[in-house]
């Protein structure tokens, strides 16, 4: 079966905590059930259209999952586009999981008329970096947070 990127569903839940639970460990983080339960559910709710999560499909298996959150911008008309959080099971990377999910966060971007993306890694995260540094534009900008 090929690669298939799609919106999230409510009967993603069990793939998508898997696959949102392996995304928090790889940056050593932990998050409380709260956390999961208000995320997945705004993920679904209508009223949070600033939201969105799509999920990647290989052989009927969800093995990657991308979140993004769209927020006005005070040097543009538009809104722009924070890919939050990205996301792919370790056996299927370098085959174009990443990318996919990446370009669906662009497409509904467009969609939607807010042709400005980004996000941010670690330093160390050498892997994603490869595919980043080939889609999008590295930025001087240096994180700062309370």
């Amino acid at each position: 079966m090929p690669l298939t990127i799609r919106p999230l569903t409510a009967a993603d839940e069990a793939e998508w905590r898997r696959l949102w639970t392996a995304y928090l460990a790889f940056y050593e983080t932990t998050l409380p059930e709260e956390i999961f339960q208000t995320t997945f559910a705004r993920q679904l709710d209508p009223a949070h259209r600033e939201r969105c999560c799509f999920i990647a499909d290989l052989d009927g298996r969800a093995v990657g999952l991308v979140h993004a959150i769209w927020h006005a911008h005070n040097w543009r008309i538009e809104d722009v586009c924070y890919l939050q959080d990205l996301y792919a099971d370790p056996d299927v990377r370098g085959h174009g999981v990443g990318r996919a999910l990446i370009e669906a966060v662009y497409e509904e971007a467009d969609r939607r008329g807010t042709p400005a993306v980004y996000w941010m890694t670690q330093e160390f995260n050498a892997t994603a970096r490869q595919l980043y540094d080939r889609i999008a534009k590295l930025t001087p900008f240096i994180k700062y947070s309370r």
